[in-house]
């Protein structure tokens, strides 16, 4: 039987944009091949990196630009990327900018190709010109407030504690390591160009368009939508691994304003679909597979939206086979 013992070490690197605080990992166990150097960056305006303002005009690539500078001071010119919700999406939007320097992309539970929010349809197709129901606007100000404040605690179902008990996990499963979990998100710096970003009013439901700045704007199907993954060259393979039963990145999201008014927890709502999140990753690619790529779906049972978290064994057993193809 083989022990496993991970030693993180944290530390800040500078580039020619910004510092980046990163945490590497010393795998012990054996868990991963000798060759392998795992690298988790904290995004500008999350945990230790520099807090610059984020251009939510570029999508998601000011991120982009900022871990292509991070890899450069690294001395690393090809990586496996692996990211998470948002950061799916910033790997997806990498590979389209820099598909040579990525030897795999493994997607965990991703936001669609086309942004959070606002649009209908397998294509990605915009319910306002406007982008009208994404964006800074479509936060709860509560949960922002709790963040700014630092709330740890759990007396509201919109307490960060709470948000990852019963969103980003699958009740009642909770993590031995929440106290960690729950410190990490404090370090989210809120306003207008951080999390969650400006906002702007709009004539059509539910009344918020996306502005130009911050979180929530840069992955705005306005300003963030990957058309033209199909085309990059080459083609690295892409992994898709995701928590069947996510109910932030889902056909039915709980995050998306659309399916909120549609079981009437939004007034006011006139029948705009809810975002299908999963089956539009699913047609981005199957393009991709087809014009070439390699993409595999796994689909994990009983786990949420962390089900690299949740479900560590199918998680890891799923990368190394991307790792070692």
């Amino acid at each position: 039987m083989t022990t496993s013992t991970n030693v993180i070490r944290t530390r800040r690197v500078p580039t020619g944009r910004l510092t980046v605080q990163l945490a590497e990992v010393r795998d012990e166990g054996g868990l991963l091949p000798d060759r392998y150097r795992p690298v988790a960056p904290d995004l500008r305006g999350f945990g230790g990196t520099d807090p610059l303002p984020i251009d939510a005009t570029r999508g998601l690539r000011d991120h982009v630009d900022d871990l292509a500078a991070l890899l450069g001071a690294l001395g690393i010119d090809r990586a496996h990327l692996v990211g998470w919700s948002m950061g799916g999406g910033v790997g997806l939007q990498y590979l389209c900018d820099h598909p040579a320097a990525v030897r795999s992309l493994t997607l965990v539970n991703p936001v669609s190709p086309y942004g959070f929010g606002g649009t209908h349809g397998v294509d990605g197709a915009l319910n306002s010109p406007d982008g009208a129901g994404s964006g800074g606007g479509t936060a709860n100000p509560e949960l922002v407030a709790r963040l700014a404040t630092g709330d740890r605690g759990e007396g509201s179902p919109l307490s960060p504690r709470a948000v990852l008990a019963n969103y980003y996990l699958k009740p009642p499963w909770r993590s031995g390591h929440e106290d960690a979990y729950v410190e990490a998100m404090l370090t989210t710096r809120t306003g207008d160009d951080h999390y969650p970003g400006d906002s702007v009013a709009s004539p059509v439901w539910p009344g918020v368009a996306p502005g130009t700045r911050g979180v929530l704007n840069c992955v705005s199907p306005l300003h963030f939508r990957l058309d033209g993954l199909h085309l990059v060259d080459p083609k690295p393979p892409i992994l898709w691994i995701r928590g069947e039963d996510d109910v932030i990145i889902s056909d039915t999201p709980l995050f998306d304003l659309a399916h909120l008014g549609a079981i009437g927890a939004v007034p006011g709502w006139g029948g705009t679909p809810a975002q299908p999140m999963v089956a539009q990753t699913r047609h981005v690619l199957n393009r991709y597979a087809a014009g070439g790529g390699t993409v595999r779906e796994v689909v994990v049972s009983d786990a949420g939206h962390a089900v690299h978290l949740e479900r560590p064994e199918e998680f890891g057993a799923a990368l190394l086979e991307v790792l070692s193809a």
